[in-house]
C-alpha cells in the first residue's frame, strides 16, 4: 500500500505544479453563504483539463484513555481532482466533467482504538485506491442538472461551519448514516441530481441514487457500477436559503430523505434477506455569523438535527452544535478555533446514547500547509456493540495543498 501511496503523489508532482493561495476560513465560508466562487481553486490548466486540487490530509491518532485499548495510529488521505467544461474543449456552453480520485491508507482509529459510533475521523475508511466522484454536470440559468458517480455530501445535508470539525457526524450526522446506506466517502454511488434557484436566496435540491453503494472486495477501485432493484433507491430533497439574517451571512437548510428498502443475498440459503424495507427521515442544518469583527475575523455557530421514525431505528435522531472563532490571534484570518458537541440518540433502545465533544485549533502555517490539534471527548462509545468507558482522544491533523 506504501508503493501505492508514493506512485500516487508522483502522479500529481507531474501533472501538476507547487502552487496555491491561501485560505481566509472567515471569508470562505461567508462567501460560500453569499455567492457561488467563480474560478478559483484552479491551478492548471492544459487544453481545457483543470486540475483543480491536489491535495493531502494525515491525522496522528491517539486514543488516551477509555474506548476500546489505548493506542496511537496514523492516517492519512490524498486527493487529486480533476475537471474540463465543455467550452474550454470547444463544444457548448454550461457543461462540465469533474473526476476526483482518492488514496486513503493507515490506521483506522475509531474502529480499533476508539470504538465510537460516529467515528473520530472523517478520513478513516482503510487502505484503497479509487475514483471517489466521476460525474458530469450541465447548468442553465437558474438550474443544474448532474448525473454520474456522485457524492450525496458534496450537495446535501452539509454544515458550511460545521465542516471545520475533524468528526464525521459534523459533516454527516450518524443517524442518518447508520440508519441507511448512503453514497459518501468513501464510497459514492451512481446518481442523478437536480437544482433550482428559486430567487437569489432560495433554492431546491433533489437527487435519485442507487441504493447500496458497492463497496465489495471486488470493486476495490470503485469502476464496478451495478444497478440492482434489490438495492433499492435512495431519494432526497434539500431546501436551502442563503441570505443575511440578524444583518449577517447565514445559511438554513431543510430536508428529507427516503430510501425504498434493501435486500442482500445469502450465499448460505440462496436467498436474498430484506434488510429493511422502507426508511425515511428528516434534517435541519442551520450555519450563522454572529459578530463579525472585520472583513478576516468573527464568531459563526451551527446547529444539526435529524429525526427518523423509532419503529424502524433505533437511533432515531442527532443533535449537533458548535461554535467557530475565525482570526483568533490572526485578525487577517488565518487561523481558527472551535468547541462543538455530537448527540448520537437511541430513544427505544437498551444501547446508551453516545456524546462526542470536539475542541480544535487551525492554523495555516503557510499557503500550502496546514495543522489543526484536535481533542475529542466520547461519552459512552458504543461503536463495538457494547458500551465502553469513556474515551479521550487526540489528533494533530495536518494537511497539504499542492
Amino acid at each position: 500500500m506504501f508503493k501505492s501511496v508514493i506512485v500516487f503523489f508522483v502522479v500529481i508532482c507531474i501533472a501538476l505544479p507547487v502552487s496555491g493561495q491561501g485560505n481566509n476560513y472567515l471569508s470562505e465560508v461567508s462567501s460560500k453563504v453569499e455567492a457561488e466562487k467563480e474560478g478559483t481553486g484552479v491551478d492548471y490548466i492544459h487544453r481545457g483539463i483543470l486540475i483543480k486540487e491536489a491535495t493531502y490530509t494525515g491525522d496522528f491518532a491517539g486514543n488516551l484513555n477509555g474506548g476500546y485499548k489505548r493506542g496511537t495510529t496514523f492516517l492519512g488521505m490524498a486527493n487529486l481532482k480533476i475537471g474540463a467544461e465543455t467550452k474550454d474543449l470547444g463544444l457548448w456552453q454550461g457543461g462540465e466533467v469533474f473526476i476526483n480520485g482518492a488514496c486513503t491508507h493507515g490506521g483506522m482509529p475509531s474502529s480499533q482504538l476508539i470504538g465510537d459510533l460516529q467515528v473520530a475521523s472523517n478520513i478513516e475508511a482503510g487502505n484503497r485506491i479509487y475514483i471517489h466522484e466521476f460525474w458530469f454536470k450541465q447548468s442553465f440559468e437558474n438550474s443544474e442538472f448532474a448525473v454520474g458517480l456522485l457524492d450525496l455530501n458534496a450537495d446535501f445535508v452539509a454544515s458550511e461551519y460545521g465542516s471545520s470539525f475533524i468528526n464525521s457526524s459534523f459533516g454527516i450526522p450518524s443517524m442518518i448514516s447508520n440508519n441507511i446506506p448512503l453514497p459518501i466517502f468513501p464510497m459514492a454511488a451512481l446518481g442523478v441530481t437536480a437544482k433550482f434557484s428559486l430567487s437569489e436566496s432560495v433554492s431546491l435540491l433533489s437527487a435519485v441514487y442507487d441504493g447500496l453503494p458497492d463497496d465489495s472486495k471486488g470493486n476495490n477501485y470503485n469502476l464496478k457500477w451495478e444497478l440492482n432493484k434489490e438495492d433499492g433507491v435512495l431519494l432526497i430533497s434539500e431546501l436551502q436559503y442563503s441570505n443575511k439574517l440578524f444583518d449577517l451571512p447565514a445559511q438554513i437548510k431543510s430536508g428529507v430523505y427516503f430510501h425504498s428498502g434493501l435486500h442482500e443475498f445469502d450465499e448460505e440459503t440462496n436467498e436474498r434477506n430484506c434488510i429493511f424495507n422502507k426508511n425515511y427521515g428528516l434534517y435541519f442544518i442551520y450555519d450563522q455569523l454572529i459578530k463579525n469583527f472585520n472583513d478576516n475575523s468573527g464568531i459563526g455557530i451551527f446547529s444539526q438535527l435529524t429525526l427518523s421514525p423509532s419503529k424502524i431505528n433505533s437511533h432515531n435522531y442527532y443533535i449537533g452544535g458548535g461554535i467557530n472563532y475565525f482570526g483568533v490571534f490572526d485578525d487577517s484570518g488565518t487561523d481558527a478555533f472551535g468547541l462543538a458537541f455530537a448527540y448520537a440518540g437511541f430513544i427505544q433502545s437498551d444501547c446508551p446514547n453516545e456524546t462526542t465533544i470536539e475542541l480544535f485549533y487551525k492554523k495555516e502555517i503557510t499557503s500550502n500547509l496546514t495543522i489543526q490539534p484536535d481533542i475529542q471527548y466520547i461519552i459512552n462509545p458504543i461503536g463495538m456493540g457494547k458500551t465502553l468507558n469513556n474515551a479521550l482522544a487526540a489528533f494533530l491533523r495536518f494537511g497539504i495543498n499542492f
